[in-house]
């Protein structure tokens, strides 16, 4: 059952998607925007909406979503990609910084699937690593502004919206147990983790945005 956090989580997450093509289509430019991030999320999406082959129906609102972030994610990172002939240097630039370990989420992401998921079936298993790659698949993202010491104002809102939505659907679980009786232990846990590892970029954020610190960002 749809509610007000998760709509209002799903709107965040939309905006996010939005800044981010906003900022890359308008500015020309992808300083501080990480690839791997966007390739990671791809390979969320892609794995958590397989079941759209099986035509199991819920909603027209949860399957033009599933379409949505699939479609939006792989178009992000062809946009980028195309950087490769627009601005060369920038992109071999965004490449230089882009340098988290992203097999080592990839792995932890797989055994995390393997050990808790809710049954051994290919679907649910694509399910469970989509979530526990989600969980960190932001991290390529934060170590690069953390490398680089500051970026676009629309990169930082782009993250903090994303954030947001995580934020956002932890009340949405809350409420579907109070109201539904309905609580998926894996999906939580790992976005209680997932909103940890924003929980310093929220605190920059309302230092250096909300209070107009100006986005110089630390090390």
């Amino acid at each position: 059952m749809i509610n007000i956090f998760r709509i209002l989580g799903d709107f965040s997450h939309l905006a996010s998607i939005g800044i981010l093509i906003h900022t890359v289509t308008t500015t020309i430019a992808i300083d501080g925007i990480s690839l791997k991030t966007q390739v990671l999320y791809s390979l969320v999406f892609l794995t958590r909406y397989m079941d759209l082959l099986t035509f199991h129906w819920v909603s027209l609102y949860n399957t033009l979503m599933k379409i949505f972030f699939i479609g939006s994610s792989i178009y992000i990172v062809v946009l980028i990609q195309s950087f490769q002939k627009k601005n060369p240097i920038a992109y071999k630039e965004m490449i230089m910084n882009d340098t988290f370990k992203v097999q080592f989420l990839l792995c932890g992401a797989l055994i995390m699937s393997l050990i808790c998921h809710h049954k051994f079936s290919a679907l649910e298993l694509m399910w469970s690593f989509s979530v526990w790659l989600e969980s960190v698949a932001i991290l390529p993202q934060l170590f690069m502004l953390s490398k680089l010491g500051k970026a676009q104002s629309l990169t930082v809102h782009y993250i903090f919206a994303l954030g947001l939505y995580r934020f956002l659907y932890i009340f949405n679980w809350i409420w579907r147990y109070h109201s539904e009786d309905k609580w998926d232990r894996i999906a939580v846990f790992a976005g209680v983790v997932q909103t940890l590892l924003y929980s310093d970029f929220f605190y920059i954020y309302y230092k250096k945005v909300i209070r107009g610190g100006g986005l110089e960002l630390p090390h």
